[in-house]
């Protein structure tokens, strides 16, 4: 398995370029990030030429944080920069050689409106994306850590996917948030395997490194194997200490 540092959570005492030069050493095989946006593209470009690693993805901007907002996708009171924040973040992509989008939905009502504004907004990005060959992810989050969130469950996401039958389209499945919500992870994944542009993991249920709590990522990832999965596992985790210090799983799960 390829494993891909998500600079989100990882190596955070370090500016972004330097994380990158940090996952390289560590031995990722990968980088993706949240939310670059004070970066210069031109420098995490010239850090992915040095270090040789990809830069998977980055998230489309969540709004106002301490005023609850974790995303802006599905609201329908905001259209307007929800469609800045994707072409902004389709931009940056684009300038500093990313790969792909994740679009953040928000927190919503669940209502019909709110869902045929994500699903708007969501052919909008990939009207963008399309020019540029890149991908737009959407994930399902889990509603306890966040209350209200408009995507929770891999059987939306796939309606919404299988609907909107834009190629650009993919799912990010994060183990950490589906086990909470549905668990029975190995048949899902199985399932979903043709619709799945990333996968990502952490231990639950403390979100920290994959080496232990309800999910033997040993077995998964096997089984991944097994079921052809060719992409890089996302390490979107919350370290329990310095980063450094707990990157024993590697490899633990590259020998598995």
């Amino acid at each position: 398995m390829k494993f891909s540092a998500n600079l989100g959570f990882l190596f955070t005492d370090l500016s972004l370029p330097d994380a990158i030069h940090a996952a390289k050493t560590a031995g990722f095989d990968s980088v993706e990030c949240h939310f670059p946006y004070e970066t210069p593209p031109a420098e995490m470009k010239d850090a992915l030429a040095q270090t040789g690693l990809r830069m998977l993805g980055l998230n489309s901007w969540p709004g106002d944080r301490a005023a609850g907002d974790f995303g802006l996708a599905a609201l329908p009171d905001r259209v307007d920069e929800a469609r800045r924040e994707i072409a902004r973040a389709v931009e940056y992509a684009v300038a500093a050689g990313v790969e792909a989008v994740h679009v953040m939905a928000g927190r919503t009502d669940g209502g019909p409106a709110a869902e045929a504004c994500f699903r708007a907004n969501l052919n909008h990005a990939c009207d963008l994306a399309a020019v540029h060959g890149l991908t737009i992810l959407i994930e399902p989050i889990n509603t306890r850590d966040v209350a209200g969130y408009h995507l929770s469950g891999t059987i939306h996401a796939e309606r919404i996917i299988d609907e909107l039958a834009r190629p650009e389209l993919k799912l990010m499945f994060d183990c950490y948030h589906m086990q909470i919500m549905q668990g029975d992870l190995a048949k899902t994944v199985e399932h979903l395997m043709p619709k799945i542009g990333h996968i990502q993991i952490a231990a639950v249920p403390d979100r920290g490194e994959p080496d232990r709590g309800e999910v033997d990522y040993r077995w998964l990832l096997a089984y991944l194997a097994v079921l052809g999965y060719q992409g890089f596992i996302g390490a979107e985790y919350q370290p329990r200490g310095k980063t450094e210090a707990g990157l024993g799983w590697i490899r633990q799960l590259k020998s598995a």
